[in-house]
């Protein structure tokens, strides 16, 4: 039998038609249409049909793109509730100061960007005006991420509120004199100010979407009501390339992030060209956020456009909007009537009708300037629909000219991005075009001032009762220090006193220590455990019934596990963040836990734990983006080192990540030997990032999966643990102690290596009757942070003697540093040691091998280090060369 309605797609084949008639039906419905009205009519009325079936709630696959039009039409667009006026004024001021703060800076060399706040101005003043709460709210206020390059904007809108000087727009990007302003949003160096540091394309989308989230986790933890808090990210068409722009777009809409909203600057432009020159992004974001799960709201053409919607009777504008590329549609904003006559509308006769109906005027009007996100009722519109949509998160697709108002040298060329300054004259037409009382006179000296309608100023007077009732100024950051009791000591005790004869890793101790702080009555429900996927390696499933796992939904199933005793739990106020394989994530939930003390006022306690070198290296930029926004908590590196992951192979092998948190000034990073080690780091660093003097600093501990017998803390090592280095005993304590006499040597270890080189000192002194004292090197990076503090101490006249040069102070045998990582790791200490110095490390590639095969490969075991030893005290004369060949031969070496 045939099927009259042809061949149906092949996961349809798999439902029964209960109703065959009715079937062919609609299809013999919809052929006539397509011979009657034409093809297009029938595809209009399918995707209509598809999006009433949408708005009713059938369960249809979405349309993943739309017409290329406004998503709100005219007609539907809400009253606008302000002086429409006034607030045209007032971005008239901002456009105006911050064109020429960029420009004055420009003899100076400094750069900014002048173009994108141009195009962007109605987007950010709307907001400012009508939806953006501030923290002098109920709650928290919203959380706002400014596109970086619109910085100067924002700056300007300070200077119109009083919060910034004529001085400090002048020291725009010239910092150290004091007084100045930093080039894009940072807190931690403009920190009344600016909340999150954006301008690293692509983490700022991610951060938003993570920080909705952890409002959503302090809300169900009952930690903070973030019910009103509403989370904003500007950002801009070409920022959306950067993969992590839209890597958590899946967990946004998943969890119903209704509290977020991305506002996407489209005006067509990255920054040395269109961002699709050949294709239209537009349609391509809306296509990935809608499926995704977002509700996507588009606001493309301004007020001018209505005339010509109006005058298509027969579809072909929203046709011919739909096929043109983004490049040529940049062209046509700079380009004559006669060319988008012959170029726009001459595509089809039907255009050509319409175009004829058209007044050189219009025509001008709507290709040059006229895009929704230049008009305040079109961004109200918008804004408000978002606020309004209940379910999921909404992304507002705004259309702009880039270097809009700054005259027809800037608009819309590809070059405007590198463009730092304007001319007197252009400075002057733009004065006109914005109607500004600004007279020639001001520009007496060749120098553009700035402009400022005066602090009791309708303007001003409108803008401040406008963010009054709004909460407050913004955007703003507000950090209220709420000081956290000191857990109880019995938390740290088990550490401390070691492990008897039972064998625990480094990696597990940091993880009893943590869930025995996770009961502590006055901390334990600040504690954020935060693990990529990876908390059963690292001993942690313990955690999952006690703390369960955090889901806004809870648990809808029933667990595979569930008959178990550490089953895996989910629940609505569960405090682990398990994020999946994703370190980008994760380190995106540690900043938000991280800067919950400014952000809502809660100081929250995360650790984040990741998989060998899976942090630093791939998140590198993200652990900068937590200094920038003053973060506090701990990064943990576990299954650290080159040669403690058996088996795994280069890819895994984690030599350098220490090397790497080096270079960040605000992460103290610690390679603790022994369990007692880590329990006075992390006491200390409680009392450093939450005590009654916080310090807007983060931890980096590594920790091994290595099982050992954990010593217990011998007295008096505390200060050492803290600032880098204590000697852990000498050779004088072993049990078969070398000659009083004997050759002496200070051995140096980290972490696991600690382990190689107490074996080494037995070989050493049993074979080869050298003495050596053992010391371990808790921080390397910690020992020349307080050198190179030192350092600078003397230029200013101030002599002082780093800690390792007193540690070592009376010691004259020389001394060899080992780790688990390259050398460069010890190697940082060198110029402060004032003995015989020298290191072995793990450089160059990891390897598949046992343990002990990579250490031996490495020459980093215990009896490499021997040889080493031994050859450094050859060199010295202190014992003979042969002894040096003998003991590569009975190694094997």
């Amino acid at each position: 039998m045939s099927d009259p309605v042809g061949k149906l797609p092949s996961e349809l084949d798999q439902l029964p038609d209960r109703d065959t008639e009715e079937t062919a039906e609609w299809a013999a419905s919809l052929d006539a249409v397509a011979q009657a009205a034409g093809t297009r009519r029938a595809e209009y009325l399918l995707r209509r049909t598809l999006q009433h079936a949408e708005a009713a709630g059938l369960a249809l696959p979405k349309l993943l793109e739309t017409d290329y039009v406004n998503t709100i039409p005219t007609s539907a667009e809400p009253e606008f509730p302000g002086d429409e006026a006034m607030e045209a004024k007032i971005t008239a001021w901002n456009r105006w100061n911050a064109a020429a703060m960029v420009t004055r800076g420009s003899k100076y060399g400094v750069g900014g960007h002048i173009a994108t706040f141009a195009s962007a101005a109605w987007l950010y003043e709307t907001g400012f005006q009508h939806f953006f709460r501030g923290k002098e709210a109920d709650g928290s206020g919203d959380q706002l991420y400014i596109q970086g390059h619109a910085s100067p904007g924002i700056y300007a809108r300070a200077f119109l509120d009083g919060r910034i000087s004529e001085q400090q727009l002048d020291n725009f990007r010239q910092e150290s004199g004091g007084n100045g302003l930093p080039s894009y949003p940072h807190p931690r160096r403009l920190p009344w100010l600016w909340e999150f540091p954006t301008v690293s394309m692509g983490l700022g989308p991610l951060s938003a979407i993570y920080q909705a989230r952890f409002n959503r986790y302090l809300q169900n933890r009952s930690i903070k009501d973030t019910a009103n808090s509403h989370v904003w990210a500007f950002l801009g068409d070409g920022e959306m390339d950067e993969p992590e722009s839209t890597a958590a777009l899946a967990l946004a809409s998943r969890e119903q992030l209704d509290n977020l909203t991305f506002v996407i600057n489209c005006n067509l432009q990255r920054l040395d060209g269109p961002v699709r020159a050949n294709f239209r992004v537009v349609q391509e974001l809306e296509a990935q956020f809608r499926g995704a799960g977002w509700n996507v709201i588009k606001s493309l053409w301004g007020s001018a456009w209505d005339e010509l919607f109006q005058l298509d009777t027969t579809g072909a504008l929203v046709r011919r909007l739909r096929e043109v590329p983004d490049a040529q549609f940049q062209t046509y904003a700079t380009r004559d009537v006669a060319y988008i006559r012959q170029h726009f509308f001459g595509a089809d006769a039907e255009l050509v009708a319409l175009g004829a109906l058209l007044t050189d005027a219009k025509i001008a009007e709507c290709f040059h300037s006229s895009r929704g996100g230049h008009e305040p009722r079109k961004v109200y519109a918008a804004y408000k629909a978002a606020l309004e949509h209940k379910g999921a998160p909404t992304v507002i697709l705004a259309q702009t000219v880039k270097g809009y108002t700054l005259g027809a040298g800037f608009e819309s060329k590809n070059a405007n991005h590198q463009m730092k300054k304007l001319t007197i004259d252009e400075f002057k037409s733009m004065r006109d075009k914005l109607d500004l009382p600004i007279p020639d006179s001001a520009f007496a000296d060749g120098q553009v001032p700035y402009g400022h309608p005066g602090a009791n100023s309708p303007e001003v007077q409108y803008l401040n009762e406008r963010r009054a009732a709004l909460g407050g100024p913004a955007p703003a950051r507000k950090v209220k220090h709420v000081a956290l009791p000191a857990p109880a000591d019995r938390s740290f005790a088990p550490l401390l006193k070691g492990s008897g004869k039972q064998e625990m890793a480094t990696t597990m101790a940091f993880v009893r220590l943590v869930k025995d702080l996770m009961r502590d009555k006055e901390t334990g429900k600040r504690w954020v455990p935060i693990v990529p996927d990876e908390a059963r390696t690292f001993g942690m499933e313990s955690l999952f019934p006690s703390a369960g796992i955090y889901s806004p939904l809870g648990q809808t199933y029933e667990p595979v596990d569930r008959d178990q005793l550490m089953y895996y739990k989910e629940a609505k106020d569960g405090q682990i963040l398990n994020e999946g394989i994703t370190e980008a994530g994760a380190m995106a939930d540690f900043i938000a836990a991280c800067t919950s003390y400014a952000t809502h006022g809660e100081p929250m306690i995360p650790f984040y734990i990741f998989y060998s070198m899976f942090g630093w290296q791939r998140t590198a930029d993200q652990m900068w983006q937590l200094a920038d926004q003053l973060g506090k908590g701990f990064i943990v590196g576990a299954t650290a080192g080159r040669t403690t992951l058996t088996g795994e192979g280069l890819q895994h092998a984690d030599g350098h990540s220490h090397l790497i948190a080096s270079t960040n000034p605000a992460s103290l990073n610690y390679d603790p030997a022994f369990a007692y080690e880590i329990a006075v780091i992390v006491k200390d660093g409680l009392r450093r990032m939450y005590g009654e003097q916080p310090e807007d600093v983060f931890y980096y501990l590594t920790v091994y999966n290595e099982p050992k017998v954990q010593p217990a803390m011998p007295e008096g090592v505390e200060e050492g643990i803290l600032k880098g280095l204590y000697r852990f005993n000498q050779a004088s304590d072993l049990e078969n102690a070398p000659a009083a006499d004997a050759t002496k040597i200070q051995l140096m270890a980290s972490g696991t290596a600690i382990h190689w080189i107490l074996e080494a000192q037995k070989l050493l002194a049993a074979e080869w009757n050298v003495a050596a004292d053992v010391w371990s090197a808790t921080s390397w990076g910690e020992l020349r942070r307080d050198a190179l503090e030192c350092d600078e101490a003397l230029l200013r006249g101030e002599v002082r003697t780093p800690y390792v040069t007193r540690a070592l102070e009376g010691v004259t045998s020389p001394v060899l540093a080992v780790s688990d990582w390259m050398r460069q790791v010890p190697d940082q200490i060198s110029q402060w040691v004032e003995q015989d110095y020298t290191s072995l490390g793990t450089d160059g590639f990891g390897l598949s091998d046992t343990r002990e095969g990579a250490r031996r490969h490495f020459g980093v075991d215990a009896q490499s280090i021997v040889v080493a030893a031994l050859a450094q005290l050859a060199r010295r004369g202190e014992v003979p060369a042969s002894a040096v060949k003998e003991a590569r031969e009975r190694y094997g070496l």
